[in-house]
């Protein structure tokens, strides 16, 4: 499980990021991402990363991929999983959504990790990569 801090659970904050947030693809899986504003109490000139809120991360997937839970289960599992090992690369003070399409079925660990390095370099979310310098 990824940190409670971390976790994207409500429903009304899967559709702020679905309404406002930017929009990522890939051939298995798609990203919403919507940047945090910065709170009016903290000085604009004060940019550091401990001034944002913790990102927090959500994981859609419909009946469309597989109409069985477990299969739909398991690939919440890896992909959880990967964001996991991710976590400490991802800036911080973002709200994503990860959604996955119906061709993920046959995916696996690894290519699930691939998927969302290119996608969270493309939104410019990872520490140090910007515009998809990462692939």
């Amino acid at each position: 499980m990824l940190p409670r801090e971390s976790r994207l659970c409500r429903h009304q904050d899967f559709t702020i990021v679905y309404q406002k947030g930017i929009r990522k693809n890939t051939s298995h899986l798609a990203l919403r991402a919507l940047r945090h504003q910065q709170s009016q109490e903290l000085p604009q000139d004060t940019d550091s990363w401990e001034t944002h809120k913790p990102t927090r991360i959500g994981i859609s997937i419909s009946k469309k991929v597989s109409k069985g839970a477990v299969v739909r289960n398991r690939i919440k599992r890896q992909i959880r999983a990967a964001l996991r090992q991710m976590l400490p690369c991802i800036s911080r003070g973002w709200d994503l959504v990860i959604v996955v399409k119906p061709t993920a079925k046959q995916c696996n660990y690894d290519e699930f990790l691939q998927q969302l390095e290119k996608l969270l370099a493309q939104a410019e979310v990872l520490h140090g990569y910007s515009r998809g310098s990462l692939l």
